[in-house]
């Protein structure tokens, strides 16, 4: 009876010893594999962050021409502080809206692309709100007019397949174009996502049609469309080549 007791505490602790080692090894390689793709992962997000930028312009481009398309139609990146002066301390395009949003609007940067397709001007803005179960983000351009829509890319982190999600596809995307952001007394409302009659071909009403079940998230795209744009007055008023007035 003692022989067998000993073998058996033998046998469970060799079970626990290569238990402990079998987990050891794993995280290693976890951990190894997680550092090594890093910089790939890294260099993915960035390339992404480029077509989602150049896709509100018209530039439609694959992850691997991304850089190069990116660089032939983006002429300008701008980090603004809240009074609309270009901050030369910022990376524009490294600022992170998510952590931006988090200080004080006098203490955020906000950044601005500038694009020149054919000698046409473009102005796109990062977007960044709440949907209904997480962030929505996005951007959005508008034409040298300072008014008008010229395209708007959308996503998410976990809106409902089928119904908040719907905000990426392309049908919802395309109905933003040459929307109006200010009213017909010249006030910045962005574009409104809508329930009701609304005419895809009335341009001036800043409105499209929302997305059917998603009403949250539908208001949460109006929200950040109208917050985000505000934040770009001082900019535009201070610029002397415009084609319209800016309140």
């Amino acid at each position: 009876m003692e022989e067998k007791s000993v073998n058996k505490t033998n046998s469970n602790g060799y079970t626990f010893m290569f238990a402990v080692v079998m987990v050891v090894v794993v995280a290693s390689v976890l951990a190894f594999a997680a550092t090594s793709l890093k910089p790939t992962q890294q260099e993915n997000v960035r390339r992404e962050k480029m077509q989602n930028i150049l896709a509100t312009v018209g530039i439609e481009t694959s992850r691997e021409g991304a850089q190069e398309q990116y660089d032939k139609y983006i002429v300008e990146e701008l980090a603004l502080d809240s009074n609309g002066e270009v901050d030369e301390s910022a990376n524009a395009f490294e600022v992170d809206l998510a952590k931006e949003l988090k200080k004080p609007v006098e203490e955020q940067i906000f950044p601005l692309y500038i694009a020149d397709v054919e000698g046409e001007k473009y102005y796109v803005v990062p977007l960044r709100g709440n949907g209904l179960w997480n962030a929505i983000f996005g951007y959005i351009s508008i034409k040298d007019d300072i008014n008008t829509v010229k395209g708007a890319t959308f996503d998410h982190v976990g809106e409902t397949p089928g119904l908040g999600a719907e905000i990426t596809k392309e049908w919802f995307k395309e109905s933003f174009e040459n929307e109006k952001i200010f009213d017909e007394n010249g006030n910045l409302v962005g574009v409104s996502v809508v329930k009701g009659d609304i005419d895809p071909s009335d341009k001036d009403d800043n409105k499209v049609d929302a997305i059917s079940g998603a009403t949250i998230t539908g208001d949460g795209v109006s929200d950040m469309i109208s917050e985000r744009l505000k934040r770009y007055l001082p900019y535009f008023r201070k610029q002397g080549d415009i084609k319209v007035a800016i309140k």
